[in-house]
């Protein structure tokens, strides 16, 4: 097939979930692409700036190319993802400097630019001055969606599809439409927010993805293992907060058995060691996976609505 798009992946997560993430991505982008009878290459990058193993280092100097050589060669499209959030004051993340650069940089030379989480609310707080919110617990679980009428990016999405959210802040929906986005998938019942939005920034049509489309079918379950296991060593202080609809039947019964249990009092690393975690995962199903491949389709079909960029992909 022949190369008819190019795009560019920055890897912002952190090293547990780096190499799930450019998995997870790429395979929607590649997935996007064949869709549309529509050949992709992709190229590779990270910001400095997020503490990195050797063995992790070793893998971006393998196969990762340095900020610079977007700059060179701009691609027709740019996938920003999220990163674990550091500091309350988003501009204090230690990578921040690059992520405006970068943001601003690719409104003027990219075609269209999806943000992931961490990064959407950057690009929030650069082009319209709007902060994220501190949530007193945090959205995580798969979650009741309803894609926005004649919106291009769910064409071909029936009401209700799910999607997981997971993260710590938000953007009120308000100061979206507010700041002049065009909200394209939101949860039916604002439990967790919207999910994505559009608007043009100066010569691109920039995403917002609030929420995770990228997520494997455990990502969920494997981000709460995580966590439980942390809080019953005494790494963290708090429970963390069970998915909403991690995964189904005796499997969600059973996790929310466990949740309970911890929230009793009881907090012993046996109960998380002697939870069958890897079956649970396994046997989880990724519901979301229609919607995700939907939304890369649409993005890399280029269709845009009237005001967007002429030239998109």
């Amino acid at each position: 097939m022949v190369v008819e798009l190019k795009a560019g992946l920055v890897n912002n997560m952190p090293d547990a979930a780096f190499a799930d993430t450019e998995r997870h991505f790429l395979s929607l982008l590649h997935d996007g692409a064949g869709a549309n009878d529509r050949g992709l290459s992709v190229t590779l990058h990270t910001m400095d700036g997020i503490g990195r193993s050797p063995g992790v280092k070793e893998e971006i100097a393998r196969r990762y190319r340095p900020l610079s050589d977007l700059y060179r060669d701009p691609p027709d499209l740019l996938v920003i993802t999220g990163s674990n959030p550091v500091e309350t004051d988003i501009t204090r993340e230690p990578y921040w400097t690059q992520l405006d650069d970068l943001l601003g940089w690719a409104t003027e030379q990219v075609r269209s630019v999806l943000t992931s989480c961490l990064s959407a609310h950057a690009a929030l707080k650069i082009f319209d001055n709007v902060d994220r919110v501190r949530l007193d617990s945090k959205v995580t679980g798969v979650f009741p969606q309803t894609p926005m009428p004649d919106h291009p990016l769910v064409a071909r999405l029936e009401a209700p599809v799910v999607l997981p959210h997971s993260r710590l802040n938000d953007v009120p929906t308000t100061e979206l439409v507010r700041a002049g986005y065009d909200i394209a998938l939101a949860s039916c019942d604002d439990g967790a927010g919207w999910s994505v939005a559009t608007r043009i920034v100066t010569r691109t049509r920039l995403v917002l993805v609030q929420g995770h489309p990228e997520y494997d079918a455990a990502s969920l379950i494997r981000e709460y293992q995580r966590d439980v296991r942390r809080f019953v060593t005494g790494e963290r202080p708090e429970l963390p907060c069970l998915p909403v609809a991690a995964t189904e039947g005796e499997d969600m019964d059973a996790l929310v058995e466990l949740q309970e249990a911890l929230a009793g009092g009881r907090q012993d690393p046996a109960l998380v060691d002697g939870f069958p975690f890897p079956a649970v995962m396994e046997r989880a199903r990724r519901r979301w996976e229609p919607v995700a491949r939907q939304i890369y389709t649409n993005w890399l079909s280029g269709r845009w609505p009237e005001g967007a960029p002429p030239s998109g992909p």
